[in-house]
């Protein structure tokens, strides 16, 4: 029996792109507009004055331009194709594909300043000062608007607004039990904060038993929670304590599920962790680090040339260049490394792998076959095998996976055992 349900919240959609996509191409698409008028302005002033240096800061600035372009491109186009249907998994995937092309471009440049700086080494050419320093800050401050236009004023993926301040509004999971749907929920609305158990069919025989709660903390602590019954729900007779980020596993009579909960205010911490693949723009990421890089060697440049200046360490320049050459390779290596690993659907997230595991376990069945990749930023596909000598079908198996939010195309497969 094989059942397949394209978003695990329901309907039929392939639209896998990031939460963020429009805003970020807007962002992507203000930076090209910065550095085309910088251009403009520096090969006009350059050609006027008679500067050779700020016609090629200009030039420079064209591939800048250019890097950014692929970026703007792949988020353009993935917004205005992502329902065709030639795109067997959406077009989530294209921002990864760009930002690989934008690490190969990365390396690239990183090779050009290293083979420049090792030249000059060897053969120290004579520095305009005058005219380069002022052109190095010029560069480093388009970089660094160019930064804060792509990051909207932080840092991407960082979120400081009201949204992400602490929600003291209850945060609730549905769990699928034997028994029927189960929600657990961190209740706070002007007191302190505990667990609520709600149970849409009220529990008999052994499954009445007192409701038991562990929660495990990413440091290895582990507290237990026993409950209380109330008018329409169970209650934790402790508080839970801050920060509320954890792994609850809920002990229902011989059964035990296990759910996440995450502060909001911890989001970027989690993605960056745990679920960092999963959920990170490497579109976006692959801009920010192009920026960030030519910034690192407009600082480098600036040092190199002031100490040379004023020191007459000519030598400083090229080992500015150099050290700039590496930083950049490095970036490039992380970012070809992640858009690598996505392109070739590797397993974005280990936890989750194990989550889904004992989702599906904890029923009894054996899962024999998992497949889990990234379809785009924030959206994971799965392909679940499952052997079990209940009378569970699919649908069964669909509900108890319905806590991973992050699963957007998901197929499950279940054989019966033998008896």
């Amino acid at each position: 029996m094989t059942d397949t349900n394209e978003s695990i919240a329901g309907g039929h959609s392939h639209v896998f792109l990031g939460t963020g996509h429009e805003r970020n191409e807007r962002k992507t698409w203000a930076v090209i507009a910065l550095c085309a008028a910088m251009m403009i302005v520096e090969i006009v002033g350059g050609t006027l004055y008679g500067s050779l240096a700020l016609v090629a800061d200009g030039l420079h600035m064209s591939t800048h331009a250019g890097a950014m372009l692929i970026a703007a491109l792949a988020y353009t186009y993935a917004r205005r194709h992502a329902d065709d249907s030639r795109f067997v998994f959406g077009t989530g995937k294209l921002g990864d594909l760009a930002g690989f092309s934008s690490a190969i471009v990365l390396a690239m440049i990183a090779l050009l300043i290293g083979y420049e700086a090792v030249a000059r080494f060897l053969a120290p050419v004579p520095i305009h000062f005058t005219e380069a320093i002022p052109i190095a800050v010029v560069g480093l401050l388009v970089n660094v608007v160019s930064a804060w236009l792509l990051s909207g004023g932080d840092h991407p993926g960082h979120h400081h607004g009201p949204e992400s301040e602490h929600d003291h509004r209850a945060e609730t999971r549905t769990i699928a039990t034997r028994e029927g749907p189960v929600e657990l929920a961190i209740v706070e609305q002007g007191v302190p904060p505990r667990f609520r158990v709600t149970f849409a069919v009220p529990p008999v025989g052994d499954a009445a038993g007192l409701p038991r709660l562990e929660t495990l903390r990413a440091d290895g602590t582990r507290q237990w929670f026993s409950f209380t019954p109330r008018d329409t729900y169970w209650e934790s007779l402790t508080t839970i304590p801050e920060p509320h980020e954890f792994t609850a596993s809920l002990h229902l009579g011989g059964d035990r599920y296990t759910v996440d909960f995450a502060e909001h205010g911890h989001e970027h911490a989690a993605q960056e962790g745990h679920g960092g693949a999963a959920h990170r723009d490497n579109n976006i990421r692959s801009a920010y680090i192009h920026v960030m890089a030519d910034a690192a060697v407009s600082v480098l440049a600036i040092t190199g040339l002031v100490l040379a200046r004023f020191f007459g360490w000519m030598w400083m320049d090229p080992l500015a260049g150099t050290i700039g050459a590496l930083v950049i390779a490095n970036w490039s290596y992380g970012l070809m490394r992640d858009t690598g690993r996505i392109l070739l659907d590797m397993n974005p997230d280990q936890r989750i792998t194990a989550q889904i595991r004992e989702a599906i376990e904890s029923s009894g069945a054996r899962l024999v076959d998992l497949h889990l990749w990234r379809l785009g930023p924030g959206h994971l596909g799965a392909v679940v095998s499952v052997l079990t000598s209940e009378d569970h079908d699919c649908a069964f198996y669909r509900a108890r996976l319905r806590q991973f939010k992050a699963l957007s195309h998901v197929t499950v497969e279940v054989t019966k055992a033998a008896a």
